[in-house]
């Protein structure tokens, strides 16, 4: 009987314990305040060859025949060829119609700046190769872009050029899921 009683005794004292820490712990108990809206990160970059020829990348590849794109390509700050690095984007993209809509056409954004560190995937659904704007599903990231979703819009800045040479503008807005903290930007 002993045993019997010791024990509901330490289940009423654990319940206690955890109301009485309900009650009293520092997290504020406020209402969420009238703007509900979570945080927002725009970012202009631009996607352009890698300007280092020796950087193991090898060129872009088209195959026609099998319709495939394989890309990799530098992020940079500005259009112009010495602008400042701040990572990758590589890709694979079957632009035939009934792979149009697949998972596989991910485009993935790697940033390796002070200021940002992660990656982002990009999800080209309806890549339509005579547009000269496209805007496509970001749907995840790592790093600084935990958990992002949002826009990524291309658009080639030079129509001169061939579509494997060509400098992209690329323009994200970004939103995160119920983050505490301000996001810089």
């Amino acid at each position: 009987m002993l045993p019997r009683i010791i024990f509901c005794f330490a289940v009423i004292l654990a319940i206690l314990v955890v109301i009485f820490l309900a009650l009293l712990s520092p997290v504020s108990h406020k209402k969420a305040t009238s703007n509900p809206s979570r945080p927002w990160l725009a970012l202009s970059l631009y996607i352009q060859q890698p300007h280092i020829s020796s950087s193991g990348f090898p060129p872009p590849v088209a195959l026609s025949d099998a319709g495939a794109f394989i890309f990799h390509r530098a992020l940079t700050e500005g259009p112009e060829n010495t602008s400042r690095v701040v990572g990758k984007a590589q890709g694979f993209i079957i632009p035939i119609e009934h792979f149009a809509n697949s998972a596989f056409n991910i485009i993935y954004l790697t940033f390796e700046t002070p200021e940002f560190s992660g990656s982002l995937s990009v999800q080209a659904k309806h890549v339509d190769d005579h547009k000269a704007r496209e805007e496509l599903t970001v749907v995840g990231g790592t790093g600084s872009f935990a958990f992002a979703r949002g826009i990524a819009v291309f658009v080639q800045t030079d129509s001169q050029t061939s579509e494997a040479d060509a400098t992209y503008n690329l323009k994200l807005q970004l939103i995160f899921p119920n983050r505490s903290q301000t996001i810089p930007g």
